[in-house]
């Protein structure tokens, strides 16, 4: 067995020479450790591996089967109905034969077989025009070639029940003989070689409670497992291994927090909140009473507040937010509210200060376009502590803006800043607390993840008052029918939105549709008043359109997907969605969040075009189905729920977390295995486990913690930075 470390170069495996290298190289993998983390992409189990002569039966059952054989014949031939090229390739085994077909990609297919060749192929069986059993489009894997060094008996590992893996290729590393088979070799070769660079990572403890098989024999049986059962443990395995060490370190930033700050210790009865319940026309739900009492619980500990308040659109996220503020005023501090825009930080200010009418609690807004006097006077107040609440913008954060005693910091829309913007705001205060809000739902087990070293509070309920929105799906030739109930409604005093997608890439495009679209829509409406915004307009100009639209001014507002998130205008009751199947799932939902928030009962009308995805280039060929049913689901899970928390799990499971959360929003690391999706479980179990550590070894000096620490300091230094709020 070679001596070395899982750092070890790769010229040291047998398989692995310069040309092989570069590639690897090429693709990220430059040493033993990543050659070996390098996971298959699915395997070729015995299980779905049938006999040519078997396929006709599997046609019913429309499930994917496996079959093997040798390339007997392969030939392009021209369509005479379609005159497109279609490629053909023949398969032989021991029962007979099969036809696999390509429609796209003709070119690289033609190049890609060699008559002779071992091929394992995969699809759901079909039937061609004559009723012969054919796959099209399958997946293949290369088995057997004519100079096979040390591969193994395939018909024998076929016959014992074997696993075989395949794993992701690409044009370089293909042609330096890494495809499936290429990959095989090289990672026998390394195991063989180097097993005894796999070092165990976890304690011994955690594997023992958690019943998991050690960190060599997971990776050994992730590439060749002997049946399904060694492999689900093995994926198991490697899959905690990355929650653990995400969650580990989570565990390690919010304990250097908690001990490195010294925070404000509140008295959290409160005269102030208990007057400010008493007094609102409503009750307050469950879900805000339980809220309210995870943030109070953290406001009397000695260290810091760093939570997290999601809440759906109308579930009374600012009520609660506001019962936190009057704690800490009722214990002689200030509390900063800050918002992303000046339209939303003027909609919190009228909201909060309609509560408190009545209360003596002196409650500012500071924002960038006031008059000179006005601002120097609410400066005046925030420096002298006569201001309790100071609500703004980034205006907040400038160096003219002091507070006299700031104990409470809340952040709506956290998103929408960064984290050095975040940190300003704490450091004109003694390390206040501080409670981020936001109404874009996030499912709990990505929250746990994403922002894992905050504590997170759901209010997951909504209030009696507010009447669930009544959404529809309708077609394009349906469209003169919604525009007449939009007619009525306003007829009846209400207010409309109507939302279309701008599909063009050049803003001077952009512009032109929605000016086009405005006109065409002045000539639907002649009767009304209406108002376009737009995202090539100032901020201004969105500011004066939008005020005109929530003082009534305007009765439609034509919009492309700029409406603010957050904007309050409680007469508007229908909102129309012109071809909602190009939007996504959490931006329909946000969408349609602006309506639902007055006492009438209020729509939501999505007009689809599915024919949209054939005529958009964009769109691959043999994606147009598999596009069209994605969107066909966003839009069946509009209308069956409006519960946000239930749609982010849909558009998670759509999406996959990268695309959900976006690129530069989510920090997370790449996982090569773990599925945050699917994965909820063991994200659980990892995160406990590695929160118990932390609570008991806060800086893993322990004994049977020291390979942790050793570990983390190698290889994850790239994520302590993650979920930071400043």
């Amino acid at each position: 067995m070679a001596s070395g470390s899982s750092q070890s170069s790769l010229q040291f495996i047998k398989g692995v020479g310069p040309a092989r290298n570069a590639a690897l190289r090429k693709a990220g993998i430059e040493t033993v450790e990543d050659l070996l983390y390098y996971f298959p992409r699915g395997y070729i189990d015995r299980r779905t591996t049938i006999p040519a002569k078997d396929l006709r039966r599997a046609v019913s059952a429309g499930q994917p089967v496996t079959v093997i054989g040798k390339i007997v014949r392969q030939e392009a031939r021209r369509s005479k109905r379609s005159n497109r090229v279609i490629f053909f390739l023949t398969l032989e085994d021991a029962t007979g034969h099969v036809t696999c077909v390509w429609f796209e990609g003709v070119n690289y297919y033609r190049k890609m077989f060699e008559t002779g060749e071992m091929l394992a192929v995969s699809a759901v069986p079909t039937l061609d025009k004559l009723g012969r059993p054919q796959f099209v489009h399958p997946e293949f894997d290369r088995l057997r070639g004519g100079e096979e060094e040390d591969e193994p008996d395939w018909n024998a590992m076929v016959n014992t029940g074997g696993m075989i893996p395949k794993y992701s290729s690409g044009s370089d590393l293909a042609q330096a003989g890494l495809d499936s088979r290429g990959f095989r070799r090289i990672i026998r070769s390394a195991l063989q070689s180097h097993a005894s660079v796999i070092q165990e990572v976890l304690p011994k403890e955690v594997r023992m409670h958690q019943k998991l098989v050690d960190l060599p024999a997971a990776i050994r049986s992730i590439h060749f497992p002997g049946n399904p059962s060694e492999l689900h443990e093995a994926q198991r395995r490697l899959k905690f291994d990355e929650l653990f060490f995400l969650e580990l370190m989570m565990a390690l930033r919010k304990r250097h927090r908690k001990d490195a700050m010294e925070g404000i210790a509140f008295r959290i009865e409160s005269p102030l909140a208990r007057r400010l319940a008493d007094s609102l026309p409503f009750d307050l739900t469950a879900a805000q009473k339980r809220v309210i009492r995870e943030i109070t619980s953290d406001m009397a500990r000695p260290e810091p507040m760093n939570r997290l308040l999601q809440g759906d659109v109308g579930s009374g996220k600012t009520i609660v937010a506001l019962m936190a503020m009057l704690v800490a005023a009722d214990n002689g501090y200030q509390a900063a509210f800050m918002a992303p825009t000046e339209i939303l930080a003027d909609q919190h200010y009228r909201t909060l200060a309609s509560f408190l009418q009545g209360i003596p609690v002196n409650i500012r807004l500071l924002i960038g376009g006031q008059r000179k006097k006005l601002r120097e006077d609410v400066l005046e107040d925030a420096r002298s502590g006569r201001a309790q609440i100071i609500v703004g913008t980034h205006a907040l954060l400038e160096e003219s803006v002091e507070f006299a005693n700031l104990g409470m910091v809340v952040i709506d829309e956290q998103h929408r800043f960064g984290v050095m913007q975040r940190a300003l705001l704490r450091q004109k205060g003694a390390n206040p607390d501080v409670l981020v809000m936001t109404a874009t739902p996030i499912p709990r087990t990505l929250a746990m993840t994403i922002h894992g070293d905050l504590d997170v509070s759901v209010i997951d309920q909504m209030p009696a008052y507010r009447k669930p929105i009544k959404t529809a799906v309708r077609l394009e030739h349906q469209k003169d029918k919604v525009y007449e109930f939009v007619r009525t409604e306003i007829k009846a005093g209400r207010q409309a939105y109507i939302v279309f997608p701008l599909i063009e890439e050049s803003e001077k495009l952009d512009l032109k549709a929605a000016t086009k679209e405005f006109d065409q829509l002045k000539n639907v409406f002649p009767e009304f008043r209406l108002g376009l915004l737009h995202g090539r307009m100032k901020t201004e100009e969105k500011d004066d359109i939008m005020a005109r639209f929530k003082n009534r001014e305007l009765d439609i507002l034509v919009a492309t997907t700029v409406i603010e998130v957050g904007i309050d205008v409680p007469n508007a009751s229908v909102m129309i969605i012109e071809n909602a199947e190009r939007f996504g799932l959490s931006q329909l939902h946000q969408l349609r969040g602006r309506v639902g928030r007055g006492a009438d009962q209020s729509y939501c009308v999505l007009i689809a075009n599915y024919d949209w995805f054939h005529r958009n280039r964009r769109v691959a060929e043999g994606d147009v189905e598999r596009e069209k049913q994605q969107a066909q689901v966003r839009l069946e899970t509009m209308v069956k729920t409006n519960d946000g928390f239930r749609i982010a799990e849909v558009d998670l499971k759509l999406r996959g977390p990268g695309e959900f959360l976006g690129t530069r929003q989510s920090g997370l690391p790449e996982f090569r295995i773990a599925d945050l999706v699917e994965d909820g479980e063991i994200l659980r179990a990892a995160r406990n486990e590695a929160f118990a550590i932390v609570e008991t070894d806060p800086e893993l000096r322990m004994e049977e913690n020291k390979t942790l620490r050793a570990h983390i300091k190698q290889r994850y230094k790239s994520i302590w930075e993650l979920g930071d709020t400043g």
